[in-house]
């Protein structure tokens, strides 16, 4: 129990006590012994009474052995002369009389138990409501953490890759360090910095590197901490934020997920929100209200900059736009080796490799890959993290964990085993696809099996040929169903999809199709707060009919291709089918090594693609191995 719990219970406890006293003992002031009316006149008689005392028609006596009692007189029996004062003084008793009032106290008495009881409801109902919003006298406060000088321990050091982004807020860093400098050159800051990129990326990171770099004060606030159920809340967090931020400058404010408060106004259906919109109008101007001399720098983050108030990115506002994109090849080596440092990580481990593997993937990202891969090490019982243990994460994070409970029969493995096959053998016969990794009929999320490959650079830019290769290795499952099924099957519909979107890509964003030009028409976004409700297409209805057919004719003319080439080396598909079945997993040598061993010296010739990154560690290779001992074993 939490003591302000137990605060709480023991002044009940009190309250009761008092109310028990106050209504008992007035009752109760003598342990005298309580006699009837009847027993009391009989004592009288007998003359065991010495005195007698009256309070109204109560009465209290003394025996002639000293002893006391209490009584109480009918209401038809009169105290006085002419009533029972005569009958007592007939036998020697001796009377005094008080007033039947007790004094303040007890007239006060049957009102203070109510009293203190509201009052200490009153009292708890007010702990309780300060104790969830802040009491009402908080709830216009702002929620924002202040984080003390050389408080936040981040550096630019703990930030691995970004070295643009660093150039970026080191000129912020320096003139919150040397403010006078800046003032004697006449230079202004930018006051607001706005750090813009996907989920993940490390944008909250950056900023508090950049405050631990610079040892200012750090107050940290989201977005959603503005609002609240009650109107104007918003705003008056706002001038409090600022009035906190002022009073310890020099500082930086950093506003996280900006856009919850900083949407467009006025945006029609969903968008219109007075709250908000009050919200963002007193964010302004509280902004406009403050010099950059003052040492107050603001840096706020989204992942969704359409959709700010134009009003909000304007310069003299945020007027510095900073991109924090994904990281690239050799960023993500250096990411993976800050997360993977301190921890015991195998020899085999080539983190080179795994940033290949890891394309697209955010600094969160490898920091759960990194996660994932101890907590498998731990479970296989591994004192170290092994590259099968990292291979195995990858996979599990990017495609979905291995199912080894789900069993295919043999006509559907070989169909699985053909599918798979045609990916990598497509693969194998382009030279500008990415090497083959790893061939596998095990089935791994909701796929039934997986091709993979590691690209050896990362590219930034693609040509129609490459785009090509990649569309041939998307429809070679396809390809080899047909070729050696007769006819295709419900296992290439995620394909499907993918070559579909590449293909309707090229045509209509890439401008690569001679039917329609080069015009690109972008992409269709969704209708997203602060965009107008009814998007008409940017073309025609018959430009739309000549973009399906060209997307039809790409993908029909890559498929025919992949097809036709797939008929003159059937027997290097056949062989590697074959491996696959009875082994279940086959590395990206080992699958290039039963086709070639199938074809012919000039069949040969065609396989221009390579096979691997590099040479796959020993422990991945054991793993794949034992993938058809660990199903069996299912």
């Amino acid at each position: 129990m939490e003591r302000t719990q137990r605060a709480r219970l023991l002044w009940l406890v009190l309250l009761i006590v008092l109310a028990v006293w106050l209504f008992s003992g007035f009752n109760n002031l003598s342990a005298a012994e309580p006699l009837s009316y009847s027993e009391f006149r009989t004592a009288v008689s007998e003359g065991r009474v010495d005195a007698v005392t009256f309070t109204g028609q109560a009465v209290e006596g003394e025996f002639t052995d000293a002893t006391t009692f209490r009584s109480q007189l009918p209401p038809e029996v009169v105290v006085g002369t002419g009533g029972i004062e005569d009958f007592l003084e007939a036998n020697d008793v001796r009377i005094t009389a008080e007033p039947e009032t007790g004094g303040v106290l007890s007239l006060l008495a049957p009102l203070l138990f109510p009293l203190l009881f509201f009052v200490g409801f009153l009292w708890l109902i007010s702990r309780q409501a300060r104790g969830q919003v802040g009491g009402l006298s908080q709830i216009g406060k702002s929620t924002a953490k202040l984080h003390k000088p050389h408080e936040p321990s981040t550096r630019f050091a703990d930030v691995a890759g970004y070295r643009e982004v660093k150039e970026e807020v080191q000129e912020v860093v320096a003139f919150l360090r040397e403010p006078d400098r800046f003032r004697k050159a006449g230079a202004e800051v930018p006051k607001g910095m706005l750090l813009v990129g996907p989920p993940g990326t490390g944008k909250t990171l950056l900023a508090r590197a950049t405050a631990g770099e610079a040892g200012v004060p750090f107050i940290s606030v989201t977005g959603s901490d503005f609002m609240e159920m009650f109107v104007g809340v918003g705003a008056s967090r706002v001038r409090d934020l600022f009035k906190t931020a002022r009073a310890n400058a020099p500082c930086i404010i950093f506003i996280d997920e900006l856009d919850s408060i900083g949407r467009k106004r006025g945006a029609g259906l969903g968008g219109g929100h007075d709250e908000r919109e009050q919200t963002l109008n007193q964010l302004l101007g509280e902004i406009d209200g403050f010099e950059g001399s003052t040492g107050v720098v603001i840096m706020g983050a989204t992942n969704r900059p359409d959709v700010l108030d134009e009003a909000l990115r304007r310069p003299g506002r945020f007027d510095r736009q900073i991109v924090v994109p994904l990281p690239t090849l050799q960023e993500r080596e250096e990411i993976l080796r800050v997360h993977t440092r301190g921890k015991p990580v195998g020899d085999d481990v080539d983190l080179k490799v795994l940033a290949r593997g890891t394309p697209g993937m955010s600094g969160a990202d490898l920091k759960n890959l990194v996660n994932e891969s101890a907590l498998i090490a731990v479970r296989s019982g591994s004192d170290v993290v092994r590259m099968r243990d990292v291979e195995q994460a990858r996979e599990r994070q990017t495609i979905g964990r291995e199912r080894a409970s789900l069993r295919l029969d043999e006509d559907e493995k070989r169909a699985v085993a053909y599918h798979e096959g045609g990916h990598a053998l497509a693969a194998f016969l382009e030279e500008e696809a990415d090497p083959v990794y790893k061939v596998t009929v095990l089935p791994i999320g909701m796929a039934l099996g997986v091709t993979t490959q590691l690209p050896i650079d990362e590219r930034h830019i693609y040509l129609r040929s490459w785009l090509d290769a990649k569309l041939r290795v998307m429809l070679g499952g396809r390809a080899a169903e047909l070729v050696v099924l007769g006819q295709p099957t419900t296992g290439g519909q995620h394909d499907l999809v993918q070559a579909t979107k590449l293909a309707r890509a090229i045509v209509r964003e890439f401008g690569m199709s001679d039917a329609l030009g080069p015009v690109g028409y972008g992409d269709n976004q969704q209708v997203f707060l602060g965009e107008e409700l009814a998007r008409g297409h940017e073309y025609s209805e018959s430009t739309a009919e000549i973009i399906d057919g060209e997307v039809r004719r790409i993908l029909s003319t890559a498929l025919d291709a992949t097809v036709e080439r797939f008929t003159d080396l059937r027997a290097g598909l056949d062989a590697m089918a074959e491996q696959l079945v009875e082994r279940e997993s086959l590395t990206g040598q080992e699958a290039l090594a039963a086709v070639r061993g199938a074809l012919t010296p000039e069949q040969r010739a065609l396989l221009r693609g390579r096979a691997t990154v590099t040479d796959m560690p020993e422990t991945v290779e054991d793993a794949i191995h034992e993938a058809p001992n660990r199903v069996g074993a299912a």
